[in-house]
């Protein structure tokens, strides 16, 4: 994929990322990184922000509004779900192409991935039955 990469920066290419298990990839400090809310992303996200279950720490973020030190904490358990091994500490230090806004964007990005899943085109539910048409009686006549 080409272009400005989902709003993270003009000319920046991405294309790693599988949105379908929630990954999301962002260029920080000049690299292409994969960030991931894994359940275990997701328990630190719990503790660090007092959540007593994944429905608590959902309503927190819905506001829309966040704090530096919460884009930190996303960041970071994203990263370290993703496979990357950053401390809290580290990822202050980090500068994500795009600026604060790209920050957030991908914040936003790993958070809606983690609570709302991928968005695909669902099909019918239930599926439409097939129509079946008759079949001539092939018998012989005067069988019966």
């Amino acid at each position: 994929m080409a272009g400005d990469a989902g709003g993270y920066g003009p000319g920046v290419r991405l294309g790693r990322a599988n949105r379908r298990r929630g990954e999301v990839e962002a260029m920080i400090d000049g690299e292409r990184r994969i960030l991931c809310l894994t359940l275990g992303a997701l328990a630190e996200l719990e503790t660090a922000f007092g959540a007593d279950d994944l429905s608590d720490l959902a309503a927190r973020f819905s506001s829309g509004r966040l704090r530096a030190g919460d884009l930190v904490c996303v960041m970071a358990a994203g990263l370290r779900g993703g496979g990357n091994c950053f401390s809290d500490e580290e990822v202050t230090a980090m500068s994500v192409d795009g600026g604060i806004p790209a920050c957030a964007r991908v914040a936003a990005d790993l958070l809606e991935a983690a609570f709302t899943g991928p968005q695909t085109e669902a099909a019918p539910n239930p599926p439409q039955p097939q129509q079946h048409t008759s079949m001539p009686d092939k018998r012989s006549p005067g069988r019966s």
